[in-house]
């Protein structure tokens, strides 16, 4: 039978599908990279996320691989490159989780603009305070996107219903400019957003994207969004915006470095003073994670594979 190793959770969907297509499917959520790439000799199919690094090593190790599916975007961590050498298929699936990064993005938005989750701490420690904890509305606001793929997308229709304004920057789209989206530069961005979100890739040249330079550019103080990889901003640059005013608030739902047991004590302490705010709310990388998006990234995946 042709194998096929499952290397992180997925929706059972997955597995059921690839069995019923007469693949030996091999759940291996846990898996390290040691144990994978002992493991490919005989591999034609590998289901992957953002847990381990696909990289030419693995690829060498796997002479009947065939596809790679990625569940969810962004293909930084897989060796495409050198996979299309070996004539390695390898498909993505950011239409199965957009509108779930979207839907997160603006929850976060509004839960600092209106201080929902501030404000419930306060009550839990027995405070009633309500004029600091004034609301500002977004209706009427200027919103920058960065980067207008997927996510981004997802997000511009999120906003359609608050009459807002979107400025939109993308290094490598154009002509997509309808309705209250606007293209824009970055610069552009920076001077006229009330609020700015990234959906960008991770790659050389977004990375920490979102550092001193572009935090100092900004001109109206607003909220800054991250739901995209915590590497784009640079959690130093973040802190200084915050103690320098430059932005509103913080939402980030990703972090530079996600595995906390590995922090150093510079780590600990800039994570430490984030959450001790009240302008910054920190998820654990669950945007794109819904209940309804982990059947759909596993349904794209498999359809874009031809299975």
């Amino acid at each position: 039978m042709r194998k096929v190793i499952i290397t992180a959770k997925v929706h059972p969907y997955l597995q059921e599908r690839l069995t019923q297509k007469g693949y030996d499917v091999v759940y291996q959520p846990q898996i390290t990279y040691e144990e994978l790439a002992v493991s490919m000799a005989e591999v034609e199919g590998l289901i992957v996320t953002t847990r381990l690094k696909i990289d030419k090593n693995i690829l060498e190790q796997a002479p009947a691989l065939r596809w790679i599916g990625r569940l969810g975007s962004g293909m930084e961590l897989i060796d495409t490159e050198y996979a299309a050498t070996k004539g390695i298929k390898c498909v993505s699936s950011p239409e199965g989780n957009r509108n779930a990064v979207g839907e997160h993005a603006l929850g976060m938005l509004l839960s600092l603009m209106n201080k929902i989750h501030s404000s419930n701490l306060e009550i839990k420690e027995g405070k009633w305070i309500r004029d600091p904890n004034r609301g500002t509305e977004l209706t009427g606001k200027t919103v920058g996107i960065i980067g207008f793929g997927n996510t981004g997308g997802a997000f511009a229709r999120h906003l359609s219903s608050f009459d807002t304004t979107i400025l939109v920057y993308d290094k490598y789209k154009f002509d997509f400019a309808k309705g209250n989206v606007r293209e824009a530069s970055l610069e552009q961005v920076a001077r006229y957003a009330d609020v700015i979100s990234f959906h960008v890739p991770l790659t050389e040249e977004t990375f920490h994207m979102a550092g001193d330079a572009f935090f100092d550019s900004l001109e109206r103080r607003p909220w800054f969004i991250n739901a995209s990889r915590g590497k784009v901003h640079d959690t130093a640059a973040v802190i200084r915006a915050l103690e320098k005013g430059k932005i509103a608030g913080a939402a980030l739902d990703v972090l530079e470095n996600e595995k906390l047991e590995t922090y150093t004590g510079l780590q600990r302490e800039q994570l430490n003073w984030l959450l001790a705010r009240p302008d910054v709310l920190v998820t654990p990388h669950i945007a794109g994670y819904s209940h309804e998006a982990f059947l759909k990234m596993a349904e794209v995946t498999l359809e874009k594979l031809g299975i």
